[in-house]
């Protein structure tokens, strides 16, 4: 009498884990989006077509400068738009306190392994040698890839400016391209135009040598001690240095353009969101997260790529939040609901930084939970997988108890 009662709560227990599995998978379909979303994002790594595609798109850089055919004069926010792309696009090269030094004060000589910064990670040298007489120097730099074919000591103006037979050419060293120009100092910036073989653009990158790399007695005085002032630096009180980055900040987002208002409680939603414009390769993730702080509307964009290191909108520069590695995020000002707002999207995946323009369109009417985001329906699979297999154990443990207890 006690074998057909396990058999009747065998059958139970598998039926109620045939149910609880159903479940799951039916909460998988809703993450389709996202599956085919972190896929999408091999479209936008570098390949000879991407790079094709690249020299095709509809956008070119924000501000052309002067000097380049009969480009149409630009207006103040192409020059402001021009000066945010250029400083993310450089960094600050050399030390607090470093000085020049120029070819009188460093005797005649040439001198191996030179540390030398650029200012892009573009244009990366990973080996420099410094030839110095009679009080001029020149500077052989090896790059570490053919991107480029030409450079000329001074700003990329500069250089369409002159003949083409000033521009400097290129020796090929085992898959890497050697460049000889003349440099004016050491310990200071040092402009050099690069011309983009892929881009057929000239670039500007600002290089600095280090005149502390080379023998003390090439030096006619001796260096200052910049370990003794960087020590000095450091002691400056943690509330002067939060201060001046206070101040950068609010300078780096000044003139953000205002969010809409949004009838909503403060709180977190989803929305959809239609892009346009660039080559269609790469996507954004829709639903979005809707953020509403303060009665205004910001979202969270998730993009099919890890190559985007920045957005602007009217403006505005908007930084990359991944820090990871993955899919590249940003949260934005949403200036306009049921209408196109223009944006900007910074790509680095043809190897030169690229500004593309997009077009965004939210739609209100799609206002709806968090949890129909992909990302959100995601994490309730995860939970609800959790919840699967630790019910099953119990079920699997209950069943095996009472199995021992009636054989």
């Amino acid at each position: 009498m006690k074998k057909p009662r396990f058999h009747r709560n065998n059958r139970l227990a598998a039926a109620l884990l045939a149910v609880a599995l159903l479940f799951g998978c039916l909460l998988t379909d809703t993450t389709a989006f996202a599956a085919s979303s972190s896929s999408a994002e091999a479209d936008d790594a570098p390949s000879p077509a991407a790079a094709q595609a690249a020299e095709t798109e509809t956008t070119s850089e924000v501000a052309e400068e002067p000097g380049s055919g009969d480009a149409p004069a630009v207006d103040p926010l192409a020059e402001r738009l021009a000066a945010v792309q250029k400083n993310i696009r450089t960094r600050k090269l050399g030390v607090y306190g470093m000085v020049p030094i120029y070819g009188r004060d460093v005797r005649d000589g040439i001198y191996d392994n030179i540390a030398v910064d650029s200012s892009s990670p573009f244009f990366k040298i990973i080996d420099a040698k410094l030839l110095v007489e009679n009080g001029k120097m020149q500077a052989q730099i090896t790059i570490s890839s053919m991107s480029y074919l030409y450079v000329y000591p001074g700003t990329s103006r500069d250089a369409r400016e002159v003949p083409e037979s000033e521009w400097l050419d290129f020796v090929e060293d085992n898959h890497h391209t050697v460049f000889t120009l003349p440099i004016e100092c050491l310990d200071g910036p040092v402009p050099c135009a690069a011309y983009s073989k892929n881009r057929a653009k000239w670039y500007d990158r600002d290089l600095v040598f280090y005149a502390s790399s080379l023998p003390a007695e090439a030096l006619a005085f001796p260096l200052p001690d910049q370990e003794l002032i960087q020590t000095a630096l450091r002691t400056m009180t943690a509330d002067g240095l939060e201060e001046a980055m206070e101040r950068q900040e609010e300078e780096r987002f000044k003139g953000a353009p205002e969010a809409v208002s949004i009838p909503r409680d403060d709180g977190e939603y989803s929305i959809e969101v239609a892009m346009s414009g660039g080559s269609g390769r790469a996507s954004i993730s829709s639903p979005t997260l809707l953020i509403v702080r303060e009665g205004k509307a910001y979202a969270r964009l998730i993009w099919s790529s890890t190559y985007y290191d920045y957005m602007l909108v009217g403006g505005a520069l908007f930084p990359n939040l991944t820090t990871d590695g993955g899919n590249s995020v940003f949260e934005i000002p949403i200036t306009a609901l049921d209408e196109p707002m223009d944006v900007i999207g910074d790509t680095t995946a043809m190897g030169d930084a690229l500004e593309i323009e997009y077009t965004l369109t939210f739609y209100s009417e799609s206002i709806g939970s968090k949890g129909s985001i992909p990302q959100e329906a995601a994490k309730k699979v995860l939970i609800t997988a959790g919840a699967v297999i630790l019910f099953g154990g119990i079920l699997n443990w209950l069943v095996k108890n009472r199995r021992r207890r009636y054989s």
